[in-house]
């Protein structure tokens, strides 16, 4: 990859070559700005139009700085593409081209093909450490692993989402050439690579752009982190969009999660976003680019982005499984068998029907393939939003819950799966920081006051016993055992079933559409789908513990059953209790004219 230029980087410390590095800051509201090298040099930017500061010094990689604002205060560069440890110590200078890569010529893997498996660096060590599970994931059948965020945060602890300086990978999991050698591993082992970005707020702790660029915010418009990011302004949009930019182009990320773009007040903002990546990305590279949207917003999904996690998906499937209808699974509760249905029929629960605050909620779906959601059992949000972190195996039936990854790997949705779900981790994900003094104190109730709304947690002394995110041990109580994995029973599951999408289901993704889904009974449903070559795709699923009537379909070849046996019952018109069969009927021959028949 080329240089960038200076009208391509705006923001922050770009080497110009392997000696002079141009320093540029957004900072309309100081008066003088200078550069503070660590060997003592003060170097003034010059104040351009705008509210920009510019200078081109000599000054090589690896060079540590900091910006000083008005003589007053020393602050990080908000785009620091790496820091010298922790948010408040120097930004250093990177040389986006000092790593070699070994699979230049990897160009990603098209979107059907996508089975993402969700981790947290921090948990498994940092970046080189995450490199020893690559091949184990690749041979489960995992196409995609799915970074948490990454973005340098305060301390060492952290979910990811209090990231403050986007551009610099986390100082404590590694260098950016760890990071750009881990990514460039997984392309060797054929697996993509997509991170988890935050674009609608910074953390509370290390963020001095309110001194210096009150600009980026829009006080008249306040988002659950506090003021929203003002994408009305060309600079901080500059900022975003180079920062995708920058994953995608320097690190050769495969794709960008957008972490609750409902959250952004500026939903052009979103089109513009996807339109500059599609246009500044090489056409024959496979790019992924998803959502987490609390609007469901259909329309986003044909606006350059490939798909949405379907919370509501997973929502419905959770009631199904546990019973649990406190809080947001409130809107579950009444039919989550009829919900379950819609969403593998029509994508969305929620397409402009009233939630349980009374508002309309979601844009109709039905039209989009089924690529386009992205389901999952759970994932770091519904286990480590928890109050203490367990993990599906430890909340439904066994075998309900295998009946239920049968239908997350075997339809035609994305699967997408948590670091140790394939073998019923016992460890927890908690939640968990690293912040200190009052801002601890403040995460630490604010944490315990959330689950208020849980009948579990009414009582405030038992919300004393929720874990202290800030607490070393909450962290380390987090970290999945994933050596033993390959002798789970559950670990063989989930590589029959992905044998199974890999050689049965993924090449006919491109082109299917769903064909309908029927409530049998309470906590049962039929779906089918048309592939896209022509074959049609039947699930059957009992989540209950009680028999269900069916009938079968005449003339399929079974792909899957659990329990083993129960299409026998089938045969019988009888669908078994927490079971699972999925069918596939070949596409009909094409019948040739009339006139060439014989």
């Amino acid at each position: 990859m080329p240089l960038r230029t200076l009208e391509t980087w705006p923001h922050g410390a770009i080497m110009l070559d392997a000696e002079h590095t141009r320093f540029a800051l957004w900072a309309p509201d100081a008066f003088f700005v200078s550069v503070e090298l660590e060997d003592g040099q003060s170097l003034p930017l010059l104040p351009q139009a705008d509210g920009w500061f510019v200078i081109k010094t000599r000054c090589p990689a690896g060079t540590r700085y900091r910006f000083n604002i008005d003589g007053e205060i020393e602050v990080p560069d908000p785009a620091s593409r790496a820091q010298a440890g922790d948010i408040h110590r120097h930004s250093v200078v990177v040389d986006p081209l000092a790593y070699t890569w070994q699979h230049s010529t990897w160009l990603g893997r098209p979107w059907n093909e996508a089975v993402i498996y969700e981790l947290h660096v921090g948990a498994l060590g940092g970046f080189s450490e995450v490199e020893q599970h690559l091949e184990r994931l690749a041979a489960l059948g995992i196409t995609a692993i799915e970074l948490m965020p990454i973005a340098q945060f305060p301390g060492d602890r952290n979910w990811g989402y209090d990231g403050v300086l986007p551009y610099a990978p986390q100082a404590s999991y590694g260098t950016p050439e760890q990071l750009k050698h881990l990514i460039d591993t997984a392309h060797g082992h054929g697996l993509a690579v997509i991170l988890d970005v935050v674009y609608n707020h910074f953390g509370p702790d290390g963020n001095y752009l309110h001194r210096y660029a009150k600009g980026f915010f829009n006080e008249d418009k306040h988002t659950p982190w506090g003021a929203a990011i003002d994408f009305r302004r060309r600079e901080v949009r500059d900022f975003f969009i180079d920062n995708a930019l920058m994953w995608l182009l320097e690190y050769r990320f495969d794709g960008l999660r957008f972490d609750a773009v409902h959250a952004i007040e500026s939903p052009d903002f979103l089109q513009e976003l996807a339109q500059r990546i599609r246009q500044q990305t090489d056409p024959a590279r496979h790019v992924w680019l998803t959502v987490e949207n609390e609007h469901n917003q259909a329309s986003l999904l044909q606006e350059g982005f490939d798909a949405q996690w379907n919370d509501d998906g997973h929502n419905a499937l959770h009631v199904l499984l546990t019973g649990e209808t406190d809080a947001y699974y409130a809107d579950y509760a009444d039919n989550p068998t009829e919900q379950l249905a819609r969403c593998l029929s029509q994508g969305f629960v929620f397409q402009g029907h009233t939630n349980r605050h009374g508002e309309a909620r979601g844009e109709p779906s039905g039209h989009l393939p089924p690529t386009a959601f992205v389901l999952f059992l759970q994932n770091h949000d519904q286990i480590g939003n928890r109050a203490f972190g367990e993990r599906l195996h430890q909340l439904a039936h066994p075998d309900a819950l295998k009946a239920a990854t049968a239908l997350l790997l075997l339809s035609p949705m994305i699967p997408l799966m948590f670091m140790g779900d394939e073998f019923a981790a016992q460890e927890p994900f908690l939640f968990f920081t690293s912040h200190h003094g009052e801002l601890a104190e403040l995460v630490r109730e604010g944490r315990r006051n959330e689950f208020s709304a849980f009948s579990a947690f009414a009582d405030p002394d038992k919300r004393e016993q929720i874990p202290d995110p800030n607490a070393p041990q909450t962290f380390e109580d987090s970290r999945p055992n994933l050596t033993a994995s390959r002798q789970s029973t559950l670990y063989a599951l989930y590589r029959q079933l992905l044998q199974i999408r890999h050689e049965q289901i993924i090449a006919h993704l491109p082109g299917a559409h769903p064909l309908g889904a029927d409530v049998l009974a309470q906590g049962a449903v039929t779906a089918r789908w048309q592939l896209g070559d022509g074959s049609l795709l039947r699930i059957d699923l009992n989540l209950s513990d009680t028999p269900v009537v069916h009938s079968p379909q005449v003339g399929t070849s079974l792909l899957f059953e659990h329990p083993p046996k129960s299409a026998d019952l089938l045969d019988q018109g009888t669908l078994a209790p927490y079971c699972a069969l999925v069918s596939l009927t070949a596409a009909a021959p094409l019948l040739p004219p009339d006139g060439e028949r014989q």
